[in-house]
């Protein structure tokens, strides 16, 4: 299962308006191979794929390919909007170390 915030479920669906995503598509989150601390978190939109496991979230169909589950389990992603940065960021009780942007982590 992962979570998301009620200020990042705004800005997906704000996101999702304003760019004109095709009916179909939802929201794609996983993780990529490197960064300062090992692994990355992607988040982008996309149409479901067979190894994807699909969670409704807020009216939002998020997609997590399978084998990105071990490092995204209990992910909660949140959106700032503060002096310190805007942006979407991840509480993941997986990551053993993060970096400093909070953008790449290691399990």
């Amino acid at each position: 299962m992962i979570n998301v915030s009620e200020r990042a479920s705004e800005q997906v669906k704000t996101i999702l308006i304003e760019k004109n995503v095709p009916v179909g598509y939802g929201l794609r989150v996983g993780v990529t191979g490197g960064g300062c601390s090992g692994l990355s978190y992607a988040l982008g939109f996309d149409q479901k794929r067979d190894q994807d496991e699909v969670f409704a979230v807020d009216g939002l169909d998020i997609y997590i390919d399978r084998r990105h589950l071990m490092y995204l389990a209990g992910t909660e992603i949140d959106f700032q909007d503060g002096l310190n940065g805007r942006g979407f960021t991840f509480n993941n009780p997986n990551a053993t170390k993060t970096c400093g942007c909070g953008s790449s982590f290691s399990a």
